[in-house]
């Protein structure tokens, strides 16, 4: 009998729902939407929270790795590993209750972003952070990653949306981290166990490392990469539900989540601004942010050649004029279709009066707005579409900086590339400094892989001389796991590893 049967065996009294060591489910769940794939060593789908709890207390008694999942949708690697895989999709995915005078919702992590979205519809709420992936990333995994999307100009991150988490430690121990007032601090680092250890060890690095933290934390808030210690240097009270957003499923497994929910605007506006590239888009951006846009979204060249291309946009593009290098969609709240009107135009005439872009289409209604959400939306899959080996490839893809800075760093970004023979990608969150930009790269030989890693040798270094972080949006993953030292230092890297 080989150690699958007798993990099948052992777990499989356990747990009701399905545990799975055959070749081709482990199969299934070795990819993600990144670059690699790793077989895990066995796969379970728990049908409640007691079969999360035994198979977290099942790996702690035989030493094993485990991995919570959700939509696998990660970009750079985290839903994958030589571990037992959770999936937590299939049944923990239950909307268990939602306060809409208190604008909030209890959820479990399998939800899908988009079916809350739904849901919240019936009391005019939304979820703040939205992602372009709504249709098929859970909110699991917008904890883990500390997600963000086309507002976070106006919602900010996924932390900021989040009262409190009931999760499973490493033993199985099951805890709240919520917020907690300086008596009941004291009271949890008096604890017995790992709980106790947790906000005892959390005490002791912040005392000793805080002026580290302070000076190499990026000053940006599209900052996702590492631990979030920074958060507990400030005057918001003390809750560790902030250290657990981000942390991409490496402290605890997530069972719920207590979220914050806002409300849905009255009107949209959307204005499309033309330009000859993409270094001159996101130099206007600085501009355009002074006219106090919910969003600004880029799209490069390169996507808009293939929307041109693919059967489905092809014949939606009438917000297009001429045949430009980039565009930046600048969306507008309002009250009324006046008002949108009135930011719409203020915005035109202020581009044309500083010869930024070639044109703009403003657009009012929802129809013309949807089109080019879609777009921008599909711009993953649309580049992924490109023929030949060399595909634009998420391992520098989300670096973040000031906005203020955005049109330099995106020069000197693109030399970069260049200097390599190839060409980059470039769309995302232009509001916030955080562009999604994908070298193209061919994997199939050793060649194309010492680009990728030479690339992002010189891309990291860039990233610190801006003072900004290597993720803005989709964590560090494996794929920038190699860069954490490097980027916050050898005092906050140990840190890192004190708090795991």
């Amino acid at each position: 009998m080989s150690w699958t049967d007798d993990f099948s065996n052992e777990l499989g009294r356990e747990v009701r729902g399905l545990v799975a060591t055959d070749a081709m489910t482990r199969s299934l769940y070795s990819t993600d939407a990144s670059i690699y794939q790793s077989t895990p060593l066995a796969v379970v789908v728990p049908s409640d929270d007691d079969d999360v709890r035994a198979t977290v207390e099942f790996a702690a008694r035989h030493r094993l790795p485990f991995l919570p999942r959700g939509g696998g949708t990660s970009l750079e690697g985290q839903t994958v590993n030589e571990a037992v895989i959770l999936d937590l999709s299939t049944s923990i995915n239950k909307i268990l209750e939602v306060n809409p005078e208190e604008l909030w919702a209890r959820v479990q992590p399998g939800v899908v972003q988009e079916s809350l979205r739904r849901f919240l519809t019936q009391w005019g709420l939304d979820f703040g952070p939205d992602t372009a992936t709504s249709a098929r990333a859970t909110l699991g995994g917008m904890l883990g990653n500390n997600s963000a999307g086309s507002h976070s100009i106006v919602y900010g991150k996924t932390i900021d949306h989040v009262h409190e988490v009931r999760c499973l430690l490493a033993d199985g121990t099951e805890t709240v981290f919520g917020e907690i007032d300086a008596a009941e601090l004291q009271a949890k680092q008096k604890l017995d166990g790992i709980e106790g250890r947790i906000y005892r060890t959390l005490a002791m690095v912040l005392e000793r490392s805080g002026d580290a933290i302070r000076a190499r934390y990026p000053k940006i808030m599209r900052r996702v990469s590492g631990y979030n210690v920074d958060e507990f240097l400030t005057d918001v009270p003390f809750n560790l539900s902030r250290m657990v957003v981000g942390s991409e499923g490496t402290l605890c497994v997530m069972t719920e989540a207590k979220v914050n929910l806002v409300a849905r605007p009255t009107m949209t506006g959307l204005s499309v601004l033309h330009f000859a590239d993409i270094v001159r888009a996101a130099e206007a951006t600085r501009e355009v942010l002074k006219h106090d846009p919910s969003s600004v979204e880029v799209m490069d060249k390169i996507l808009l050649d293939r929307a041109r291309e693919s059967l489905g946009h092809s014949q939606s593009l009438s917000f297009i004029e001429g045949d430009p290098g980039a565009l930046l969609a600048v969306e507008f709240y309002g009250e009324s279709e006046a008002e949108l009107e009135a930011k719409m135009s203020a915005l035109k005439d202020d581009m044309a009066h500083r010869r930024l872009s070639y044109a703009c289409v403003n657009l009012i209604d929802r129809g013309s707005q949807a089109t080019v959400w879609n777009v921008r939306k599909a711009g993953l899959g649309l580049l992924m579409s490109i023929h030949g080996d060399a595909k634009p490839l998420p391992f520098v893809e989300d670096t973040a900086v000031d906005p203020e800075n955005l049109g330099e760093f995106v020069r000197r970004f693109d030399e970069i590339v260049r200097s390599h023979n190839t060409q980059a990608a470039y769309y995302g969150h232009a509001s916030v400094g955080c562009l999604h930009i994908r070298p193209l790269v061919s994997l199939k030989d050793p060649q194309g892989i010492a680009t990728m890693v030479s690339i992002g040798d010189e891309i990291s270094d860039l990233v610190r001389e801006f003072g900004g972080s290597m993720s803005g949006e989709h964590g560090d993953g494996i794929v920038r796991g190699v860069w954490t030292e490097k980027m916050f230092g050898s005092q906050i890297y140990q840190l890192f590893r004190e708090v795991k």
